[in-house]
Protein backbone atom coordinates (compact mmCIF):
# COMPACT_ATOMS: atom_id res chain seq x y z
CA UNK A 1 0.00 0.00 0.00
CA UNK A 2 1.41 3.39 -1.01
CA UNK A 3 1.23 6.32 1.40
CA UNK A 4 1.89 10.00 0.74
CA UNK A 5 2.76 13.02 2.87
CA UNK A 6 2.81 16.65 1.77
CA UNK A 7 4.97 19.50 3.07
CA UNK A 8 4.62 23.12 1.96
CA UNK A 9 7.91 25.00 2.03
CA UNK A 10 9.60 28.31 1.15
CA UNK A 11 8.24 31.72 0.24
CA UNK A 12 6.69 30.36 -2.98
CA UNK A 13 4.50 27.90 -1.03
CA UNK A 14 5.90 24.92 -2.93
CA UNK A 15 4.59 21.45 -2.13
CA UNK A 16 7.10 18.70 -1.46
CA UNK A 17 6.01 15.08 -1.18
CA UNK A 18 7.23 11.83 0.30
CA UNK A 19 5.68 8.65 -1.05
CA UNK A 20 6.48 5.32 0.50
CA UNK A 21 5.54 1.68 0.36
CA UNK A 22 5.23 -1.12 2.88
CA UNK A 23 8.70 -1.76 4.20
CA UNK A 24 9.54 1.94 4.21
CA UNK A 25 11.28 2.57 0.88
CA UNK A 26 10.49 6.12 -0.13
CA UNK A 27 10.83 8.73 -2.87
CA UNK A 28 11.33 12.39 -2.00
CA UNK A 29 9.66 14.56 -4.64
CA UNK A 30 10.49 18.24 -5.20
CA UNK A 31 12.30 18.87 -1.90
CA UNK A 32 11.77 22.62 -1.63
CA UNK A 33 12.87 23.05 1.98
CA UNK A 34 15.28 25.98 2.32
CA UNK A 35 15.51 26.81 6.04
CA UNK A 36 16.91 24.71 8.86
CA UNK A 37 13.42 24.43 10.36
CA UNK A 38 11.92 23.23 7.08
CA UNK A 39 14.65 20.69 6.56
CA UNK A 40 14.21 19.41 10.11
CA UNK A 41 10.47 18.92 9.47
CA UNK A 42 11.32 16.71 6.50
CA UNK A 43 14.01 14.64 8.17
CA UNK A 44 12.06 14.30 11.42
CA UNK A 45 9.12 12.87 9.49
CA UNK A 46 11.38 10.39 7.72
CA UNK A 47 12.92 9.29 11.02
CA UNK A 48 9.60 9.08 12.87
CA UNK A 49 8.12 6.84 10.17
CA UNK A 50 11.28 4.71 9.80
CA UNK A 51 11.52 5.47 6.09
CA UNK A 52 14.44 4.73 3.78
CA UNK A 53 14.66 7.30 0.96
CA UNK A 54 16.05 5.80 -2.24
CA UNK A 55 15.86 8.74 -4.69
CA UNK A 56 15.03 12.41 -5.05
CA UNK A 57 12.68 13.22 -7.94
CA UNK A 58 12.25 16.64 -9.52
CA UNK A 59 9.05 17.14 -11.49
CA UNK A 60 10.92 19.99 -13.22
CA UNK A 61 13.98 22.13 -12.61
CA UNK A 62 12.57 25.42 -11.36
CA UNK A 63 14.37 26.77 -8.28
CA UNK A 64 11.31 26.93 -6.03
CA UNK A 65 11.09 23.13 -6.25
CA UNK A 66 14.72 22.28 -5.57
CA UNK A 67 16.05 24.28 -2.62
CA UNK A 68 16.48 21.12 -0.55
CA UNK A 69 17.90 18.81 -3.21
CA UNK A 70 21.54 19.05 -2.14
CA UNK A 71 20.52 18.65 1.50
CA UNK A 72 18.59 15.41 0.98
CA UNK A 73 21.21 14.07 -1.44
CA UNK A 74 23.95 14.55 1.13
CA UNK A 75 21.83 13.44 4.11
CA UNK A 76 20.64 10.18 2.56
CA UNK A 77 23.25 9.60 -0.18
CA UNK A 78 20.56 9.14 -2.82
CA UNK A 79 20.52 9.96 -6.55
CA UNK A 80 18.65 12.82 -8.21
CA UNK A 81 16.19 12.03 -11.00
CA UNK A 82 15.14 14.62 -13.62
CA UNK A 83 13.99 14.54 -17.24
CA UNK A 84 16.95 15.44 -19.44
CA UNK A 85 14.91 18.01 -21.39
CA UNK A 86 15.30 20.19 -18.27
CA UNK A 87 19.09 19.85 -18.18
CA UNK A 88 19.58 23.46 -19.30
CA UNK A 89 17.33 24.65 -16.47
CA UNK A 90 19.31 22.58 -13.99
CA UNK A 91 22.55 24.17 -15.21
CA UNK A 92 21.03 27.65 -14.96
CA UNK A 93 19.46 27.02 -11.54
CA UNK A 94 22.16 28.73 -9.40
CA UNK A 95 21.84 32.04 -11.28
CA UNK A 96 18.09 31.76 -11.85
CA UNK A 97 17.53 30.79 -8.24
CA UNK A 98 19.45 33.78 -6.93
CA UNK A 99 17.08 36.09 -8.82
CA UNK A 100 14.18 34.42 -6.99
CA UNK A 101 15.76 34.45 -3.55
CA UNK A 102 17.03 30.86 -3.53
CA UNK A 103 20.56 29.57 -3.01
CA UNK A 104 20.91 26.64 -5.40
CA UNK A 105 24.24 24.86 -5.82
CA UNK A 106 25.38 23.20 -9.03
CA UNK A 107 23.50 19.91 -9.24
CA UNK A 108 23.84 16.81 -11.39
CA UNK A 109 20.98 14.41 -12.14
CA UNK A 110 22.07 10.78 -12.03
CA UNK A 111 18.77 9.37 -13.32
CA UNK A 112 17.24 10.54 -16.61
CA UNK A 113 13.46 10.32 -16.48
CA UNK A 114 13.39 10.39 -20.27
CA UNK A 115 14.89 6.91 -20.13
CA UNK A 116 13.66 5.51 -16.82
CA UNK A 117 9.90 5.75 -17.17
CA UNK A 118 9.02 3.82 -14.01
CA UNK A 119 10.38 4.16 -10.49
CA UNK A 120 10.01 1.27 -8.07
CA UNK A 121 10.03 1.80 -4.30
CA UNK A 122 9.28 -1.24 -2.20
CA UNK A 123 6.22 -2.95 -3.64
CA UNK A 124 4.98 0.22 -5.35
CA UNK A 125 5.71 1.68 -8.78
CA UNK A 126 5.43 5.26 -10.01
CA UNK A 127 4.94 5.80 -13.74
CA UNK A 128 6.76 8.82 -15.17
CA UNK A 129 4.51 10.81 -17.52
CA UNK A 130 6.26 13.49 -19.56
CA UNK A 131 4.04 16.58 -19.66
CA UNK A 132 6.09 19.36 -21.21
CA UNK A 133 4.68 22.86 -21.46
CA UNK A 134 5.48 24.46 -18.12
CA UNK A 135 9.04 23.43 -18.82
CA UNK A 136 10.44 21.20 -21.54
CA UNK A 137 11.17 18.37 -19.12
CA UNK A 138 8.18 18.57 -16.82
CA UNK A 139 6.84 15.25 -15.59
CA UNK A 140 4.00 13.89 -13.48
CA UNK A 141 4.22 10.74 -11.36
CA UNK A 142 1.29 8.31 -11.43
CA UNK A 143 1.04 5.64 -8.75
CA UNK A 144 -1.71 3.40 -10.06
CA UNK A 145 -2.19 1.15 -7.03
CA UNK A 146 -3.05 4.20 -4.90
CA UNK A 147 -4.84 6.28 -7.55
CA UNK A 148 -2.36 9.13 -6.98
CA UNK A 149 -1.00 11.64 -9.49
CA UNK A 150 1.75 14.03 -8.41
CA UNK A 151 1.40 16.72 -11.03
CA UNK A 152 4.21 19.19 -10.30
CA UNK A 153 3.38 22.49 -12.00
CA UNK A 154 1.49 20.87 -14.88
CA UNK A 155 -1.96 20.88 -13.28
CA UNK A 156 -3.39 22.67 -10.25
CA UNK A 157 -6.81 22.77 -8.65
CA UNK A 158 -8.74 25.04 -11.00
CA UNK A 159 -5.70 26.12 -12.96
CA UNK A 160 -2.62 25.01 -14.92
CA UNK A 161 1.08 25.81 -14.83
CA UNK A 162 2.19 29.08 -16.37
CA UNK A 163 3.60 28.80 -19.88
CA UNK A 164 5.28 32.19 -20.31
CA UNK A 165 8.62 31.02 -18.85
CA UNK A 166 11.56 29.75 -20.94
CA UNK A 167 10.59 26.42 -22.50
CA UNK A 168 6.88 27.01 -21.91
CA UNK A 169 4.27 26.04 -24.49
CA UNK A 170 0.53 26.32 -23.81
CA UNK A 171 -0.59 23.90 -26.53
CA UNK A 172 1.94 21.30 -25.44
CA UNK A 173 0.92 21.60 -21.81
CA UNK A 174 -2.76 21.24 -22.59
CA UNK A 175 -2.21 18.27 -24.90
CA UNK A 176 -0.34 16.54 -22.10
CA UNK A 177 -3.20 17.17 -19.68
CA UNK A 178 -5.94 16.15 -22.11
CA UNK A 179 -4.23 13.23 -23.79
CA UNK A 180 -2.09 11.78 -20.98
CA UNK A 181 -3.62 12.74 -17.64
CA UNK A 182 -7.40 12.80 -18.06
CA UNK A 183 -7.51 9.22 -19.47
CA UNK A 184 -6.15 7.99 -16.11
CA UNK A 185 -9.67 8.37 -14.74
CA UNK A 186 -11.77 10.88 -12.85
CA UNK A 187 -11.18 9.24 -9.48
CA UNK A 188 -7.42 9.83 -9.55
CA UNK A 189 -6.40 12.21 -6.78
CA UNK A 190 -4.07 15.00 -7.89
CA UNK A 191 -1.32 16.37 -5.65
CA UNK A 192 0.03 19.52 -7.33
CA UNK A 193 3.21 21.54 -6.92
CA UNK A 194 1.31 24.43 -5.33
CA UNK A 195 -2.06 24.68 -3.61
CA UNK A 196 -4.50 22.04 -2.48
CA UNK A 197 -5.45 18.61 -3.74
CA UNK A 198 -8.04 17.88 -6.40
CA UNK A 199 -9.13 15.01 -8.62
CA UNK A 200 -9.00 14.58 -12.37
CA UNK A 201 -12.78 14.33 -12.39
CA UNK A 202 -13.14 17.68 -10.63
CA UNK A 203 -10.72 19.31 -13.05
CA UNK A 204 -12.47 17.84 -16.06
CA UNK A 205 -15.72 19.33 -14.83
CA UNK A 206 -14.62 22.75 -13.57
CA UNK A 207 -11.11 23.72 -14.68
CA UNK A 208 -11.63 26.58 -17.17
CA UNK A 209 -8.49 25.81 -19.17
CA UNK A 210 -9.48 22.17 -19.63
CA UNK A 211 -13.02 23.21 -20.48
CA UNK A 212 -11.80 25.60 -23.15
CA UNK A 213 -9.71 22.93 -24.85
CA UNK A 214 -12.45 20.32 -24.64
CA UNK A 215 -14.64 22.89 -26.39
CA UNK A 216 -12.06 23.16 -29.16
CA UNK A 217 -9.77 25.97 -28.14
CA UNK A 218 -5.97 25.86 -28.24
CA UNK A 219 -3.38 28.61 -28.82
CA UNK A 220 -4.03 30.68 -25.71
CA UNK A 221 -1.11 31.47 -23.42
CA UNK A 222 -1.47 31.89 -19.67
CA UNK A 223 0.60 33.69 -17.07
CA UNK A 224 -1.28 32.35 -14.06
Amino acid sequence: MTKIARFTFNHFGTNSYIVWSEGGEALIIDPSCVTDAERKRLTDFISEHSLTPIATILTHAHPDHMGGVEYVKSTYNIPLALHSADSDLLTAAPAYGASMGFTIPHLVAEIDLAEQTTLTFGSSTAEVIHTAGHSRGGVCLYIADAGILISGDTLFAGCIGRTDLPGGDYDELMRGIIEKLLPLGGGVKVFPGHGGDTTLGEEMGSNPFIGEVLDGGFNKDTTL
